[in-house]
């Protein structure tokens, strides 16, 4: 039975969050229905129904949760002076991946039905991350902004890949400690790309 509302919308729909969330971490993403969550909350299923659309819903707001802490705990680390930046910003996104696998892994194990796109306000927190690794690599490059932006959104996802591969434990050959490697490596061999780019001199006849 569910219990006579004693909440704001804005209470329920964290305490949905909340549970679902928790579910996630301690079950995975298999592990979450809508008649749990009702159960952990102590209200009716119809409740979940009555803030969110539907399940995929409640999962994508769970996922905007994961993206504004990531994004949270690698603010201050983007915009630190000094050129290794890019790669203190890159070993912080693995070792919070690390931190919670199962949410960090719904971020890809979720996908919404073939008609449905996901919200704006997802896409800008996606972006944001991009911005993050492209205010790093402002600390030790020297790009016009498009091109910089461009160079930190090849970064990005060469961090990311690396990280997701990390985390799902489908590969042995890449585990936590080597991942740290990988992503070292593939720092420093793409900033040593970029420095190179810019003391390369000019072909022969260009003004």
């Amino acid at each position: 039975m569910g219990r006579r509302s004693t909440h704001t919308p804005d209470q329920l729909r964290d305490l949905i969050l909340d549970a679902a969330q928790s579910i996630i971490e301690n079950s995975g993403l298999a592990g979450l229905s809508a008649r749990e969550i009702a159960r952990m909350i102590e209200y009716s299923p119809g409740t979940i129904y009555n803030m969110f659309a539907n399940l995929d819903d409640v999962i994508v707001h769970v996922e905007g949760r994961v993206l504004d802490s990531l994004g949270a705990k690698l603010a201050g680390i983007a915009r630190s002076q000094g050129k290794d930046a890019p790669l203190r910003l890159a070993n912080a996104y693995l070792a919070s991946a690390h931190e919670k696998p199962r949410l960090w892994n719904l971020l890809f194990e979720h996908h919404l039905p073939n008609d449905a796109k996901l919200p704006a306000w997802y896409k800008e927190k996606l972006d944001n991350l991009v911005t993050l690794f492209d205010a790093a690599l402002g600390q030790c490059v020297t790009q016009a902004d498009a091109a910089r932006r461009l160079s930190a959104h090849s970064l990005w996802a060469g961090v990311h890949g690396i990280t997701s591969l990390s985390t799902t434990g489908k590969l042995s050959s890449i585990s936590r400690e080597t991942a740290e490697s990988l992503v070292g490596n593939l720092v420093g061999t793409y900033l040593a790309g970029l420095a190179a780019i810019q003391v390369a001199p000019p072909p022969p006849g260009a003004n």
